[in-house]
């Protein structure tokens, strides 16, 4: 019951963004050949550095999610039920996981992040667990949620001893501690009427520690005091209140600068913004080219503002500084 479920949510999505993804792909053929400019900003867009594939027995089959956890790149590869992890370079050093619903196994791998112990927490969207790893793979145990409140976690990540988690289904963000104690749920915006749809990916700035959620089916992002307290929209229009930019955004990340990295999936294009809430600039185009996308949808900014990005149906990772 609970995958039938989550492929309504997904199929939900996907019907509510067709038409506007068959207008941009039919009647703006020139932007998906050509390179988007950049916004007028002096820092610009990061550039591109590399993709990852995987080796020729391990590749990249649906990479959903990545994290950069001590000194190894993990990624959710979603459709082989696993993890893989890379060197800095970009070289498999090993993988871990497989498919079920024992400790250790996955059925649909999704968020991934780490702790300061080098730890590795998955979030499997349709087993309902977070599993936690050693950082070498082996399986620790399930994240303890003591009052069993997540029903589909998504994007998961680890700030100040403290898990951040969406849940899909129940259309909110909560917070524990490591221990699994709820410390915060936010479930709505500017008002009580104003909830989630479907809520993907969290990132936190480390430099206010201001909350980001990427409210992908009401194609935007809110933001929130580290209070849970909300503070503004982010869709591309001014406040937040006009039409939304956005065609199912996804994963997202904030640089050492409080520049906000949105990944807008259907348009695969990756969005800028600044700590106002305004655009400086965005890149991507569709192909499987470097510096294109196809359904882009995991990011992690790194501690030196590295910017990686599951670049999902290409089935590899882009990396750009």
């Amino acid at each position: 019951m609970k995958k039938k479920i989550v492929y309504w949510w997904m199929s939900g999505i996907v019907v509510l963004t067709i038409a506007a993804f068959t207008a941009i792909y039919f009647f703006n053929m020139e932007s998906v050949v050509k390179k988007v400019p950049s916004a007028v900003n002096p820092d610009g867009p990061p550039s591109f550095s590399q993709v990852i594939y995987g080796d020729f027995d391990n590749s990249l089959d649906k990479p959903m999610d990545v994290a950069k956890i001590g000194e190894f790149l993990y990624v959710s590869d979603t459709n082989n039920k696993r993890v893989q992890v890379f060197d800095s370079s970009g070289t498999p050093v090993f993988k871990f996981g497989k498919e079920g619903q024992g400790k250790g196994q996955f059925n649909f791998p999704y968020g991934i992040a780490g702790d300061k112990k080098g730890n590795v927490y998955v979030a499997d969207l349709y087993n309902g667990k977070i599993s936690i790893f050693e950082p070498k793979g082996k399986f620790i145990k399930y994240f303890d949620d003591k009052k069993k409140l997540l029903k589909s976690p998504a994007g998961i990540r680890i700030y100040n001893e403290k898990l951040y988690v969406t849940d899909v289904q129940k259309n909110k963000v909560f917070i524990f501690d490591l221990n699994g104690k709820k410390l915060l749920e936010i479930s709505t915006g500017a008002n009580k009427q104003d909830t989630f749809k479907a809520p993907n990916s969290v990132a936190i700035d480390k430099k206010n520690n201001d909350i980001f959620v990427s409210d992908s089916g009401n194609q935007r992002v809110q933001v929130y005091d580290k209070n849970g307290k909300y503070i503004r929209t982010i869709n591309g229009s001014k406040d937040g209140k006009g039409s939304s930019v956005f065609v199912n955004p996804r994963g997202i990340g904030v640089d050492s600068r409080g520049i906000l990295y949105i990944v807008n999936n259907l348009t695969h294009m990756v969005y800028g913004f600044d700590e106002k809430g305004s655009e400086v600039f965005h890149f991507g185009t569709m192909g499987d080219q470097n510096e294109q996308f196809y359904l882009p949808n995991g990011l992690y900014v790194d501690d030196h503002d590295q910017v990686y990005i599951t670049d999902t149906l290409n089935e590899r990772i882009a990396m750009y500084n």
